[in-house]
């Protein structure tokens, strides 16, 4: 934001130095940029934070360099003189999009001689980098520098039918702007149009077909609310970025709106002669009414570090716009001006005191008091989950929130209900594959999509290596209409090693957190995966995930070339199972004994029941078991049988074992497969 030293003295009296002003606008939150002399004239260059739009004008500065030296402010009070005529007989505005536009209002002049502006009107815009157009136009202009509002001005006698419509773009819509290119309109943009058609764009710029010339003698004055979040979504999309769009997109001052409107007739009436029509046309809601906000001593001091005289922390907000409601030596109540909606919280009008009283009064060894910070436990886990994987050679990956369609229907095993949409999606962001995946607008309802599109632009790229994981939250439909989705979070990775390796890293992701939670596998069916090498994962009764190499179909589908596994864990059941304080186990100082069992089953018969058998019937005495291989041969087992080779560690916490009680475990394991799943030992 430029502002002119001479155009400030219109509204404070500089009466200090300017190098002294800037110091103290920078230690106040304005940091300067530098200055630059422009016909006798100083343009100083301030950074105006998002948060506060209300400084994008003189008057904001004006208020904040009064405040800081306390020192009178002298506004304009603006009551342009109107005629007989009314308003409301020869203009009419429709609001059809209240969610783009929340409130317009016009104002009209009649009989207005186009020409140049007066001398003291162009050295003020000049000084700021403005360039003079004429009467009417550096008017708006000279308003929006001034109080922070942008206006707009169109020639009347252009606006078909006497009406203003703010709606959205029709099909295939187009307008030219007063930089007279052409620009095509899209949903989701905010339309002012005439009866017929489109004559400006909300928030951005106006049309050429109604701008000001010389032939214009009528002039509506447009002061308006537009959605800031759609006037920069707009500026953006057409790459059309105007000082009225950077206002707009910070948030202007919804009750200031009929202040700016008065403000530019009074100039345009001073400089162009005319009449202004009685009254005004206010369309929409009116402006929200800020909420009541306390400010304590005590809360004051504590956060500051010192005491500030009670005093002069009520006349710092009062000199800043605040209504004091009510004051005594304790706390104020007071309500935040229509122009400062960043004041929400106790603690912003501890700021503003703090900023104006000036932190450089804050001594470096102040008493401020300060609360240890600790890591949640959810944060804990995910940094154990992170540690693991990254040890384990996998990368952290980052994907979008947002699906096309046949990813989101590809795996969604968390609900079976139908994703969200989003209203706005996401244009451009994915490498397409040969097919068209349509729009990404789907709320992703599973890590697994996203990740193996990942996994394919790397193979593309001929990265030989591809171990990705992502912790990220899904979305999943509530139940009740209008309720919050469902958010769990997922830790998801793809690998390129066999299904056992990526399972013996989730037991060892599982073990880090619970250090001897057993993770049980039950069937699991799904097109995307082998019927073979897939499972869902349990830790007791609570279902932790998912497990599955990549189907062939699954490859096509997501156009890979080689093999790959997928997990995917959910983050709040490793966080309901977490131990994280470190417990000592005792180490046994005795040797363990191997055993390998070739055992002959049904096809059918699964490792993880199979496990289970082996462990229960191996007793205490039983450390671990290890699957080795699965072997089949038809000629000399038979059809749908298989062998499969297992190793288990046998020890004892108290005394060297055996070979008798080393037999007589195998012995145990040999009858309960045979027993349970009608296995035979392999002599």
């Amino acid at each position: 934001m430029i502002v002119s030293w001479e155009w400030l003295t219109q509204y404070v009296d500089l009466n200090m130095s300017h190098d002294d002003l800037v110091d103290r606008l920078t230690m106040s939150g304005l940091n300067h940029e530098g200055t630059k002399e422009v016909a006798g004239d100083q343009a100083i260059d301030l950074e105006v934070t998002s948060n506060r739009p209300d400084c994008l004008g003189h008057i904001g500065v004006a208020r904040e360099v009064a405040v800081l030296y306390d020192l009178p402010l002298n506004v304009p009070s603006p009551n342009p003189k109107c005629s007989s005529d009314k308003i409301e007989e020869r203009c009419h505005v429709e609001i059809q999009c209240p969610d783009l536009c929340y409130r317009y209002t016009a104002r009209l002049i009649q009989g207005v001689k186009i020409g140049p502006s007066p001398d003291w009107l162009v050295k003020r815009l000049e000084a700021i980098g403005q360039t003079s157009v004429n009467n009417v136009v550096d008017a708006t202009n000279y308003v929006m520098f001034e109080c922070g509002q942008p206006l707009h001005a169109f020639d009347f006698a252009k606006v078909k039918d006497g009406k203003i419509i703010v709606r959205e773009p029709k099909p295939d819509e187009s307008i030219e702007a007063i930089d007279h290119k052409s620009y095509a309109l899209k949903p989701g943009m905010c339309v002012i149009a005439d009866a017929e058609n489109p004559v400006a764009i909300g928030g951005v710029m106006g049309g050429a077909d109604s701008e000001i010339s010389d032939q214009t003698t009528d002039i509506l004055i447009e002061a308006a609310y537009f959605n800031q979040l759609s006037v920069r979504n707009t500026a953006r999309s057409l790459t059309l970025h105007s000082p009225s769009s950077f206002r707009f997109e910070r948030n202007i001052d919804s009750v200031g709106i009929d202040y700016a409107s008065r403000r530019c007739c009074e100039i345009i009436l001073e400089t162009g002669g005319g009449e202004l029509l009685d009254g005004f046309i206010d369309a929409g809601e009116p402006p929200a009414t800020p909420g009541q906000l306390t400010l304590r001593r005590e809360q004051m001091d504590r956060v500051l570090g010192i005491e500030i005289p009670f005093d002069n922390a009520g006349r710092i907000l009062e000199g800043l716009g605040l209504e004091i409601v009510r004051m005594d030596s304790d706390f104020v109540d007071c309500v935040p001006p229509s122009w400062r909606k960043d004041l929400t919280r106790e603690v912003d009008l501890i700021e503003e005191v703090g900023r104006i009283y000036g932190f450089d009064k804050v001594p470096d060894d102040a008493p401020v008091p300060m609360a240890a910070s600790y890591k949640t436990k959810p944060d804990r886990v995910l940094d154990k989950v992170r540690n693991v994987l990254t040890a384990a050679g996998f990368d952290e990956a980052m994907t979008a929130s947002l699906v096309p369609q046949p990813w989101s229907e590809a795996f969604s095993p968390w609900a079976d209900c139908k994703p969200l949409i989003s209203s706005q999606p996401m244009l451009g962001v994915l490498e397409k594959a040969s097919q068209n995946i349509g729009a990404v607008e789907y709320v992703r309802r599973s890590l697994v999509p996203s990740l193996l599109e990942a996994r394919r632009i790397n193979e593309y790229r001929s990265n030989p290596d591809i171990e990705l994981f992502e912790t990220a939250k899904v979305y999943l439909p509530a139940a009740g209409d209008g309720e919050i989705p469902d958010q769990p979070e997922l830790a998801t990775f793809t690998t390129g090693r066999n299904f056992y390796q990526a399972k013996g890293i989730v037991e060892s992701l599982v073990d880090s957190i619970a250090a001897g939670t057993r993770v049980e596998m039950k069937p699991f069916d799904h097109e995307l995966f082998d019927v073979n090498q897939s499972g869902e994962l349990f830790i007791g009764d609570q279902r932790l995930g998912f497990i599955g190499t990549i189907s062939q179909n699954g490859m096509k589908d997501f156009n890979l070339r080689s093999d790959s596994c997928i997990v995917e864990l959910s983050l709040g059941c490793l966080e309901q199972i977490a131990i994280l304080i470190p417990i000592h186990e005792n180490q046994s100082l005795y040797p363990s004994v191997s055993r390998d069992f070739n055992l002959i089953m049904d096809d059918s018969v699964r490792w993880s029941d199979l496990e289970n058998t082996v462990r229960e019937s191996g007793g205490d005495l039983l450390e671990s078991v290890q699957y080795v291989e699965t072997f089949r041969n038809e000629k000399k087992d038979g059809p749908g049988k298989k062998r499969v080779l297992l190793s288990v560690t046998l020890r004892s916490p108290s005394e060297t074992l055996t070979g008798e009680q080393a037999d007589s475990v195998s012995t145990r394991i040999i009858e309960s497969c045979e027993n349970i799943h009608k296995a035979s030992i392999l002599a």
